[in-house]
């Protein structure tokens, strides 16, 4: 938990939540044990999305479609590009953006992102990382590539529990590799000349990086 326990469900009080079709893929979600966005990361989005307007968004990781609902609700003249590579999610994530009516705004793209990144086009509004996080540093150059001038890159889960701040013998020795990739990716988008960043602790630590 990297802010106190009490003071987020103190903040998160106040969410006024979502249409009742995007609440009940959160709660199945919630029950099947599919990682999901966190509620203070979706009331940021909603607020990202309300304040940068986007017209095209990639987002690099779909799970069961949740996150990419919620874009395209909140983003709605948006198109939204979105990649998965884990073959029991994918038939969930289009049969939820076909059930509500989305499928036409929402273009599911199945495989490896490193292998899909190189031959998208572009230029996009916003990107959304919310993959494995050992990769986040490997996809950044072909990110960069994508991302348009002013657009925001939005990096979810970047802080690791606070386990980010340990030192790496601290760290499981299963978790050292992703450990010090994040800390690594942290370093290069806080120092890139491309980038301007900020760091959060909102929900699981987010990156906030508009391209100069």
């Amino acid at each position: 938990m990297i802010v106190d326990e009490r003071m987020s469900a103190f903040i998160n009080s106040f969410d006024p939540g979502h249409p009742d079709w995007l609440d009940q893929i959160e709660q199945e979600a919630l029950r099947t044990n599919v990682p999901i966005i966190r509620t203070s990361m979706q009331s940021l989005m909603r607020c990202l999305l309300t304040l940068h307007r986007p017209a095209s968004i990639l987002e690099v990781g779909c799970a069961i479609g949740f996150s990419a609902l919620l874009m395209s609700e909140y983003a709605p003249d948006a198109h939204i590009t979105t990649i998965e590579n884990y073959e029991k999610r994918i038939p969930i994530a289009r049969a939820n953006f076909e059930k509500t009516g989305r499928s036409e705004r929402i273009t599911l793209l199945e495989g490896d992102a490193a292998q899909i990144l190189p031959t998208l086009d572009g230029p996009f509004d916003m990107i959304f990382m919310d993959a494995a996080k050992g990769q986040y540093l490997n996809y950044l150059p072909e990110v960069l590539r994508l991302l348009r001038t002013g657009g925001l890159l939005i990096s979810d889960n970047v802080l690791q529990d606070g386990h980010i701040i340990e030192s790496r013998f601290a760290v499981n020795r299963r978790d050292r590799t992703i450990h010090a990739r994040m800390r690594e990716y942290l370093y290069t988008l806080t120092h890139s000349e491309e980038l301007e960043t900020t760091i959060l602790t909102v929900g699981d630590g987010v990156t906030l990086s508009v391209k100069k």
